[in-house]
Formats: C-alpha cells, structure tokens, sequence
C-alpha cells in the first residue's frame, strides 16, 4: 500500500525530519525577541478577550465548561497548533524549493516537519495550561475525571488530520497560488464553526451533525473531556468517532493528492 511505503520512507530519514525540526524552531526563535514567550502569549491574551467579552461583556459564561477560562484555553491552544500549521504547510514546498528539487528526501518531509514543530510548540505550551489547571484545581472549581486518558488521543488524532490536510494543501498552493489567501479566510470562518469558544453541545440538530465533518469538533471533545464535568454538557461521543474517521480519510487523501501532483510540483518550483 502506498500510504505504508511512503511512511516506511519517511521514518527511515527520521534523524533528518528530527533537524528539520530543531531547525525551524531555532530560527522561528531566534529571530523574535520573546522567542518562546510568543507561543504562549497570543492563545492566552485571546482566551483573557473572549472571557471578558462573553462572562463580563455579555453575561454568558454559560456556552462553555466552568471554569470557562480554563475552556477557552484548551480550545485556543489547540486551534493554535491546527491554523498554525494549515498556515504554514501551505508554503512548505515553495519555500525550501532549492531544497524539495536538489535532494532525494521524501517530499512529505517537508510537510511532515512543520507539524512536529507547530506540534512541538504546542507541547511547549502545556505548562500554561498545567498551570491555569492547578489553580482552578485549588479553588475546587475544576475537577478531574477518567475521560483524561483522551488527551493524548485528541493530540495523536489532531497530527493525524494536520499531516493528511498538510499533503492537500501543500502540492494544491505551489501550483495555485491564490490558494494561500483563500486558506486564510477559511481559517477564520471555520474558528467559528468550530468549537473552541463555545461548547459543540450548544449547536442545534441537524447543524451539530455538520460540524462533525470538521475534525477539530472531536478532538476538542477529546482534549476537554478529563478537565471538566459533563453535568451540563455531556461528551459528544459522535463528534469523537467522526473526527478519529475523519483524521484517517484525510490522511489517505492527502496522500493521494500529494502523489499524484508530486511530478507537477516540481515541474513548477
């Protein structure tokens, strides 16, 4: 199967995805001031907007998990690494072009490498998180469950769905261009469609069943089921088992997609 091959080739130039990736968090730091603070500064100023906008402004704390900061941080966090990455794989192949025509690496490398870094940042921000947790812990206003064990899930599902997106998008902006600025508006239509500010319960049948199309819908259920209680909005199993689907649908996809305009690509880099 082709999906196996070229995953057998990509694991086999690990150590050299690995410097990819060292690679492009040294210079994404070194070039800023605040280096990794950056990570963390921008999820967590957007979560501190939409607390005050929704508890203070508007008075409805009520559309997600309490502690609803706690809730929007998960969300924001994770929808960092996704746009982040869809942002990023868009011009992967155009901008290590030299690189993608002169050397006999997998091209998926160079897709593969920009989900780790964006993934490992997004680890990297987890002490934020951690710390928020602890907090409302203390307080007794968060209260661990079983479903944490989902965590990881939601994280290794999320990869999943931003390599197969990644392999979509990549091979599709470097022969259309334009196609960069139409992922940009989509990004900011789908946060909205998207869960992150509000709890996927809150979206009426038959639309609920819609945003299930979009893998993100799922791996935010995944990601917040441990660290909330599920009194007032019981976890979205359905939106759990479409995503997981989903994730591996795209996977295939983009892995044929990314085969098949391979040879134009580099006709056209």
């Amino acid at each position: 199967m082709e999906l196996i091959d070229r995953s057998r080739a990509l694991t086999a130039r690990g150590g050299v995805v690995r410097t990819l990736v060292v690679r492009d968090l040294r210079v994404r730091y070194a070039q800023s001031v605040l280096g990794y603070v950056w990570t963390i500064l921008d999820p967590l100023l957007m979560s501190l907007i939409y607390f005050v906008v929704f508890v203070y402004i508007f008075h409805r704390g009520d559309v997600g998990h309490r502690p609803y900061f706690l809730f929007l941080l998960v969300g924001l966090l994770s929808w960092q690494w996704f746009s982040g990455t869809l942002t990023d794989t868009s011009r992967a192949l155009i901008q290590e072009a030299k690189l993608v025509r002169s050397t006999n690496l997998p091209r998926e490398v160079w897709v593969v490498r920009v989900v780790l870094s964006k993934g490992v940042e997004f680890v990297l921000s987890m002490p934020v998180l951690l710390f928020f947790l602890a907090i409302y812990l203390a307080k007794g206003d968060a209260r661990l469950n079983g479903w944490l064990v989902l965590f990881p899930v939601g994280v290794v599902v999320e990869f999943v769905s931003l390599v197969g997106l990644g392999l979509l998008v990549a091979p599709v902006t470097a022969l259309v261009s334009d196609t960069q600025r139409v992922i940009r508006i989509l990004l900011r239509m789908l946060f909205y469609a998207t869960p992150v500010i509000y709890a996927g319960k809150l979206v009426p049948p038959p639309y609920d069943k819609i945003t299930w199309l979009n893998p993100m819908t799922g791996i935010l259920e995944m990601m917040r089921a441990g660290l909330f209680r599920h009194d007032r909005f019981p976890i979205v199993w359905g939106a759990i088992a479409t995503s997981v689907v989903m994730s591996v649908v795209l996977l295939l996809l983009g892995t044929t997609v990314f085969t098949r305009l391979e040879r134009a690509v580099l006709k056209e880099i």
